[in-house]
């Protein structure tokens, strides 16, 4: 796998400019000094040139110092690795936020350029490290929706999916949640009903029971919410 190339650097003329990477070619090893911005992290020179950034300990572990020869493999190899770690680095950032769906993170990485490879490499290590969990992003999904935004569960089945969550995930998530659609609904709605004063009643039913439709809820929901808001049913 070979690495990216370098993004544009902008000289103080404002005009851009980019630096040449290094051929991939076998030669050794000149230089191994820490990184500026993470000294967990080395710089590794090969024939004077920068040629990539890897961990320390992956530096240590590959016996990577002055004077070591490597072959074009060798080359490839580590290239492929570095490149790994970047597309890491960028994905931890990117779950920092908030959890994230597998989907999501990987759509990210490929808006970032990352090869196929690099992503992969990226995604089993958040994997082993238990950053990435679609039954736990699924559960957060579910509890952030209750406690901030109600949804019913034909929208979060459908809000899931399309984070890339697998269905038997989302069904197995949902019935082990708690999910209260009919006070969710009747509270929601009951907010939504103050803005319709203005309507008649008629009016203030269509319009709630599309209002509830569009947040996820079946009929067998809102028919007991508008039961409840309205007299006479």
């Amino acid at each position: 796998m070979e690495a990216r190339k370098p993004r544009q650097i902008r000289r103080a003329s404002g005009q851009p400019t980019r630096r040449e990477p290094r051929p991939l070619a076998a030669g050794t090893i000149t230089k191994v000094t820490p990184t500026l911005r993470d000294p967990e992290r080395m710089s590794v020179f090969i024939d004077g040139e920068f040629a990539f950034a890897l961990p320390d300990i992956v530096a240590v572990g590959r016996g990577l110092k002055r004077g070591v020869a490597l072959t074009l493999d060798d080359i490839r190899e580590l290239a492929g690795i570095a490149e790994g770690e970047k597309a890491t680095a960028a994905a931890l950032n990117f779950v920092s936020y908030r959890p994230r769906s597998e989907r999501e993170v990987r759509d990210r990485l490929r808006r970032r350029a990352f090869e196929p490879e690099s992503i992969d490499y990226a995604i089993e290590k958040m994997r082993g490290w238990r950053y990435l969990d679609d039954a736990k992003f699924a559960e957060f999904w579910v509890e952030s929706r209750a406690e901030h935004s109600p949804r019913g569960k034909r929208a979060l089945q459908s809000e899931l999916r399309a984070k890339g969550v697998e269905r038997e995930v989302v069904e197995r998530v949902l019935e082990a949640t708690d999910l209260d659609e009919n006070n969710a609904a009747l509270e929601i709605a009951r907010k939504r009903l103050r803005s319709l004063s203005s309507y008649d009643e008629e009016t203030q039913r269509r319009r709630l029971s599309a209002f509830l439709a569009r947040r996820g809820y079946g009929w067998d929901v809102v028919k007991p919410v508008l039961a409840e808001l309205f007299t006479g049913d």
